[in-house]
C-alpha cells in the first residue's frame, strides 16, 4: 500500500482500463478484478499522519460490492482497521498491495460531494478527513442495509410517483428587504445568498414557518434543501412547522438523539433520493441530498453549533464551505445577527432580508429598560436591586393576560458565594474549589457544598478575615423560583432549569422561571418578560460577551407578544449599547457597530484565528516550526486559565499560543499547522498539541 503521491481525491471511476485476463498478484497469490484492480481508501484513523489516500488492491470476489463510497476493512501495520473506499482506478505506484480484508455491504453511503466537503472542512479546521467522516456518516445498521438493498431491486427511481409539490402559500415576509426576490430566485432555481432578521419565535410567522416556507419555495425548483438548528427544542418546532407547510413525507429528521436505527434509516431514504430534504442538528449539514439548492442555519451564534470533538468545526461554516462545493443558495436566520452573519453581508457576499420599522413596530414586545433616566427618576433604587420596582409591577399586572416568562442566567439555588465581611470568593478547605449553595434532593433544606469535589462545607472560614458568614454572589433559578413565589403567593411558578426543561408552558396565569436557552414557548406568546442577570452576562471576560447576550435577549423577547397585544418585556441591566439595541430591536444595527470594532481592532471574524495549547515547551517549538509569516499576529504562549487555584500536587498547566491572521493567508496557515501535525506525529515528536481554529471560546 502507498500513498496517492498527488494528494488528491478522485471522484469518479477511471474508464477505458481493461485486462485481457485476470491477473493474480504475484506476491500475494490474490486473483484481483479484471478492471479498476486498485482501491483508494481513507482510514478510519485518529492519527493525522494517516490522514491521506492509501492504496489496496481489490481481490476478484469483492469485484462487484467494492464501489466509491461503501464501508471496507483493511490491514494496516498489522492491524484491522475500517474506512471508506473513495474511489478505483487501474494503476498504482506500489507494486506491491495488500487487498481489502472485507466489504461490509455495497450501500455507497459516502457520495462524492459530501467526501470533497469533508476535505474542505478538514482543511479550513486543520484537522483530519477522517475525523469529519466520524460526523457525516451516522454508525452502521447492517439490517437496515439489508432492506436498502432489496428495495434497491425494485422499479427505477424515474419509473416512481414524482414528489408532490410543495404549496408556499402566502409570502411570510411581510415588507422585509430583498425577501421577495431571494424566493422569487430559489423557487426559480438559482442560488441567492441571505442573511435573515425573523421577529416571532411563535405563532404562525415565527422563524420556523418562514423557514419552513422558504424551503418550500426551493422544492417547487426540483431542488432539496438543508436545514440545521442548535438544539432539539428549536427542531421540534421546526418539524411542527415543516409539517404544516410541506407535502407528507418529504423531510426527514436527522440528529444523534433519535438512535442508531432511526437516524441511520432517515440518512439511507435521503441517500437513496426518496427524501431531499433534511432538518437536524450538527451532522444533518453533510446529509447526501440529492440536487441540493438550499442550506440554511437558524441562530448561528449558538455554541451548540460547534462540534465537541476533533478539528471543532461550526455548523455555519460547514454549511457554506457545502454551499460553495455543490453551488447552492443560502440563509443564515436568527432574531439577532451574528458578528460572523454580519460579515457575509458587510462583504457584499449576502444581502439582508429585515423588516421594515413599521412591521417591527407592530411585531415585537415594548421593551422598557429599567436603566433609562425616566425609570431611575421614578426609582432610584432599580439600579441595585435584582427585581426592580417596575419589573415587579409589569409582571404583576401582566399575570391577568397569561404566563410572565422571567429570564436567569445561571441555575441552582445560589451558584456563587463570598465571604459576608471581606467579598472575597468563598472557597473549599478540601481542594480550594468554590462554594455554593444547593437543596438536598426531595428536602426543604439549603446545604454549602464545593463545585469541584462536592463535599459539604459544615463550618465555613474565610481564609482572609476569618469571617464564618457566607453571602450570594449570584442567584439560581430555584432560588429565584421561590422568590417569587413568596410575592405572588397566588400564582403557579414554573421552573425550566438543569434537568428539568419544560417544552411548552399552557396559556394560563404563570410565572415561567428558565435559564437561558431552557424557555418554554407559550402557544399564544407570554404576556410579559423579565430579563434579570444581564449585568452579570455583560460582564462575562469574552470577546462575544455583549454579542451573546444581545442574542440571549431577543431570543427571550421574540416569545413574548407584540406591543400591540400587550406584550412588555423587561430589562434590568446598566444602560448599554446592547440595552440599546434591544429596545429599538436593532440586531442589524448592534451586529453592524461590532463588526465594524472587530475590523479595526483586527480581532475575529475579520481575522481568522488559531489556538495552539499543550505544554509550554511543546506550544513553543510548534510554533517556531511554522515558520509564520510577518502578517501573522502572535499572542502567548500563556497559561490556559482554568478557574482553579494551583494546588501543590498539580500537574503542570496547560499554554496557549493565540494566532490571528488574514482570510487571505487561511490556506497557507492552515496547511502548514496541518502538515505539521501530520509530521510530528510520524516523527514522534514531543507530546501532541492541541490545534483549534476560530473557537468562539478562546478570547
Amino acid at each position: 500500500m502507498e500513498e496517492d503521491q498527488s494528494h488528491g481525491v478522485q471522484l469518479s471511476l477511471l474508464s477505458g482500463f481493461v485486462a485481457k485476463e485476470r491477473v493474480p498478484d504475484p506476491h500475494s497469490g490474490v486473483v484481483l478484478a479484471p478492471q479498476l484492480p486498485v482501491a483508494h481508501v481513507v482510514i478510519d484513523s485518529p492519527l493525522p499522519h494517516l490522514d491521506r489516500i492509501f492504496d489496496y488492491s481489490v481481490p476478484l470476489e469483492l469485484d462487484a460490492s467494492a464501489q466509491p463510497g461503501v464501508r471496507v476493512r483493511v490491514k494496516f501495520s498489522g492491524q484491522d482497521l475500517n474506512g471508506f473506499l473513495v474511489a478505483r482506478v487501474a494503476e498504482s505506484q506500489s507494486d506491491r498491495l495488500v487487498p481489502l480484508n472485507r466489504v461490509y455491504s455495497a450501500v455507497p453511503v459516502l457520495t462524492p460531494a459530501v467526501l470533497e466537503l469533508a476535505h474542505k472542512v478538514a482543511a479550513r479546521y486543520a484537522g483530519t478527513v477522517a475525523d469529519v467522516l466520524r460526523v457525516a456518516i451516522p454508525p452502521r445498521v447492517a439490517s437496515l442495509e439489508k432492506i436498502y438493498l432489496a428495495r434497491d431491486t425494485g422499479p427505477a427511481k424515474d419509473e416512481l410517483e414524482p414528489a408532490p409539490a410543495a404549496h408556499p402559500g402566502a409570502s411570510l415576509f411581510g415588507d422585509y428587504s430583498h425577501a421577495d426576490d431571494f424566493l422569487t430566485q430559489l423557487a426559480m432555481g438559482a442560488s441567492p445568498k441571505a442573511v435573515l432578521g425573523a421577529l416571532s419565535g411563535f405563532g404562525s410567522h415565527s422563524w420556523q414557518h418562514q423557514l419552513a416556507q422558504a424551503v418550500a419555495y426551493c422544492q417547487l425548483s426540483g431542488r432539496g434543501a438543508i436545514v440545521v438548528v442548535p438544539d432539539l427544542r428549536d427542531l421540534d418546532l421546526l418539524e411542527r412547522a415543516f409539517a404544516s407547510v410541506l407535502p407528507p413525507d418529504s423531510f426527514v429528521k436527522l440528529t444523534a438523539d433519535d438512535g442508531p436505527s432511526l437516524r441511520y434509516a432517515n440518512y439511507l431514504r435521503v441517500l437513496s433520493g426518496d427524501v431531499k430534504i433534511v432538518i437536524g442538528t450538527r451532522s444533518a449539514a453533510y446529509a447526501p441530498v440529492a440536487d441540493l439548492g438550499l442550506v440554511c442555519c437558524w441562530d448561528d451564534g449558538d455554541e451548540l453549533h460547534v462540534e465537541r470533538r476533533a478539528p471543532y468545526q461550526h455548523s455555519r461554516d460547514v454549511l457554506l464551505l457545502r454551499s460553495e462545493v455543490e453551488g447552492t443558495a443560502v440563509l443564515m436566520a436568527g432574531h439577532s445577527r451574528s458578528s460572523e452573519s454580519q460579515r457575509l453581508v458587510a462583504t457584499g457576499w449576502a444581502q439582508e432580508l429585515v423588516a421594515g420599522r413599521a412591521t417591527v413596530r407592530k411585531a415585537v414586545a415594548r421593551v422598557i429598560s429599567t436603566s433609562d433616566s425616566y425609570e431611575q427618576e421614578r426609582d432610584p433604587a432599580a439600579a441595585l436591586a435584582r427585581l426592580p420596582h417596575r419589573a415587579w409591577e409589569t409582571a404583576k399586572a401582566a399575570l391577568k393576560f397569561g404566563p410572565v416568562l422571567v429570564q436567569v442566567a445561571r441555575t441552582g439555588y445560589a451558584p456563587a458565594l463570598a465571604c459576608q465581611r471581606c467579598r472575597e470568593v468563598a472557597r473549599c478547605k478540601h481542594c480550594t474549589g468554590p462554594l455554593m449553595q444547593s437543596r438536598s434532593p426531595g428536602s426543604a433544606s439549603v446545604m454549602v457544598t464545593c463545585k469541584w469535589c462536592g463535599q459539604a462545607e459544615t463550618a465555613f472560614s474565610c481564609s482572609t478575615c476569618g469571617n464564618h458568614e457566607l453571602r450570594a454572589i449570584s442567584v439560581g433559578a430555584l432560588r429565584t423560583a421561590e422568590e417569587l413565589g413568596r410575592a405572588f403567593p397566588s400564582v403557579p411558578v414554573i421552573s425550566s432549569s438543569g434537568e428539568n426543561i419544560k417544552g411548552t408552558v399552557p396559556d394560563k396565569s404563570a410565572i415561567v422561571v428558565a435559564t437561558i436557552g431552557a424557555e418554554p414557548i407559550a402557544p399564544h406568546g407570554y404576556s410579559a418578560a423579565l430579563l434579570l442577570d444581564g449585568d452579570s452576562m455583560l460582564r462575562r471576560e469574552s470577546l462575544r460577551a455583549g454579542e451573546e447576550t444581545l442574542r440571549r435577549w431577543m431570543n427571550a423577547a421574540a416569545l413574548v407578544r407584540s406591543a400591540k397585544d400587550g406584550g412588555i418585556v423587561v430589562v434590568t441591566a446598566e444602560e448599554s449599547v446592547e440595552v440599546a439595541a434591544l429596545v429599538r430591536w436593532d440586531p442589524a444595527g448592534h451586529a453592524e457597530r461590532e463588526f465594524a470594532l472587530r475590523h479595526e481592532l483586527g480581532l475575529p471574524p475579520a481575522m481568522r484565528l488559531a489556538s495552539l495549547t499543550g505544554s509550554e515547551k511543546d506550544v513553543e517549538a510548534f510554533q517556531a516550526a511554522l515558520k509564520l509569516p510577518e502578517a501573522v499576529r502572535t499572542i502567548g504562549p500563556a497559561p490556559v486559565a482554568t478557574g482553579r487555584s494551583a494546588v501543590p500536587g498539580d500537574e503542570a498547566p496547560d499554554y496557549r499560543t493565540i494566532l490571528l491572521f488574514p482570510y487571505s493567508m487561511a490556506n497557507q496557515i492552515t496547511g502548514s499547522m496541518r502538515a505539521l501535525k501530520a509530521a510530528n506525529a510520524a516523527r514522534r515528536v514531543g507530546s501532541p498539541v492541541q490545534v483549534r481554529c476560530d473557537g468562539v471560546d478562546v478570547l
